[in-house]
């Protein structure tokens, strides 16, 4: 467990509120850091999460950590074992309602971005999508990154809080490394011609137009995150994607 995660030495503790208010903060810090490896595939299915050995990780007491995985096991995203917990496998019927949803939620962000979003803020998204054109195909790690920022970014300029947390909640599968290395450089420029035609939209101040784009984008792309992890529609789990090392 310890190796997948960037620890720190824990802070000397405060007094009285100060210590409370740190205690949250070091909480969520590790909730975060739990949850963006399990959504990235970095802590894999059935892997075991034990609080001893986070803690020492981490560098902090069992309570934080009892805290940030009961956040957890509030969205689905482990479950209880006989010695702690574990990162739930997500089925395909399920990770495929969550894309459907998602769909719909980042579609309504985006038509929300054209409608808030600064000048400024377009241009951010527009300077992601260019630096995207100039990496190499076979560059996972800059492809994942400027996929989560050129997403975020938009997310984030729709100004909604709550709309942000939904679209967090749906996203139980992320574009992440073993994706990035499994799909094709065709899949590659596909993708960004997807977010061009977002981009654009966004430019335009079309609000119709940003929102088609963005729940085609989300679609297509689990199509081929489906595709990816099972051939067939027997199959009842998406775990297997995340041990996958070669590319497609």
């Amino acid at each position: 467990m310890q190796r997948h995660l960037i620890t720190s030495a824990a802070d000397p503790a405060p007094l009285g509120e100060d210590r409370a208010a740190v205690a949250r903060s070091r909480s969520g810090d590790i909730y975060e850091t739990l949850r963006n490896a399990i959504l990235s595939g970095e802590i894999r299915p059935n892997e075991p999460l034990i609080e001893a050995d986070l803690a020492a990780s981490f560098g902090v007491s069992r309570t934080p950590i009892r805290e940030a995985l009961q956040r957890l096991a509030v969205e689905q995203l482990i479950i209880p074992r006989k010695r702690g917990w574990s990162v739930r496998e997500i089925t395909a019927a399920e990770a495929s309602e969550n894309s459907e949803v998602r769909a719909a939620l980042e579609g309504y962000a985006a038509r929300l971005a054209v409608e808030r979003a600064t000048d400024e803020e377009i241009a951010a998204v527009t300077a992601i999508h260019r630096r995207r054109l100039a990496i190499e195909p076979n560059d996972d790690a800059a492809r994942v990154e400027t996929n989560r920022e050129f997403h975020g970014l938009i997310v984030a300029a729709a100004r909604n809080v709550k709309l942000r947390d939904a679209i967090l909640r749906s996203g139980r599968f992320y574009f992440n490394g073993s994706v990035a290395r499994r799909t094709s450089e065709e899949e590659f420029h596909l993708s960004n011609r997807d977010h061009e035609q977002i981009v654009a939209a966004l430019q335009a101040r079309d609000g119709d137009a940003a929102e088609l784009a963005m729940r085609n984008h989300i679609l297509r792309t689990f199509h081929i995150f489906r595709k990816l992890s099972y051939p067939t529609s027997e199959a009842a789990s998406l775990a297997p994607l995340h041990g996958a090392s070669g590319r497609g």
